[in-house]
């Protein structure tokens, strides 16, 4: 990745706020975002397939991360992202996907729902988890999830954007 997309990135992401207490920080917010998302770009599924690839691309991640405290490891990855706001996280990534990737006029964005087996929890009330997406044709990227009601119009998610 060029150094301009890097700084690019950085960029994006300075204005996510941090959920955790700032006494106890260890590695720093930008460092595993940066982090996870190099990883899942190389096609990283896990949090553990994203520790491996950042002792893997150590010396090459320190070129533009911080690591003060070294890599972060996958437990500390995970509970820093199950504490993250979607909303903040995904508009995010939004604005970088839009100053990356030149999004043409007339571009086909196909919206798809889908169930999520598995994601309801027995003697609960809440039932499964329904999700819509968005996908740029051309740009083969998602460019957003929403979770909706069972009934709801695959559109209508994304009517704000």
């Amino acid at each position: 990745m060029p150094a301009s997309a890097i700084t690019s990135l950085k960029a994006h992401f300075r204005e996510l706020p941090d959920p955790r207490a700032q006494h106890s920080i260890e590695h720093l917010l930008m460092d595993i975002v940066m982090l996870t998302i190099c990883a899942v770009i190389c096609g990283a599924e896990s949090w553990v397939e994203i520790e491996h690839y950042g002792l893997a691309k150590r010396e090459w991640l320190e070129t533009f991360l911080e690591l003060p405290n070294g890599m972060a490891s996958h437990d500390t990855i995970e509970r820093v992202f199950a504490r993250l706001r979607p909303e903040p996280l995904q508009q995010c990534f939004l604005n970088w996907v839009q100053a990356v990737f030149e999004i043409s006029g007339g571009q086909l964005i196909a919206l798809d729902g889908k169930t999520l087996r598995g994601s309801y929890e027995r003697g609960s009330k809440q039932g499964m988890i329904h999700m819509v997406s968005a996908w740029a044709t051309q740009n083969q990227i998602v460019l957003g999830q929403r979770k909706v009601h069972e009934q709801a119009n695959e559109i209508t998610p994304f009517q704000d954007y």
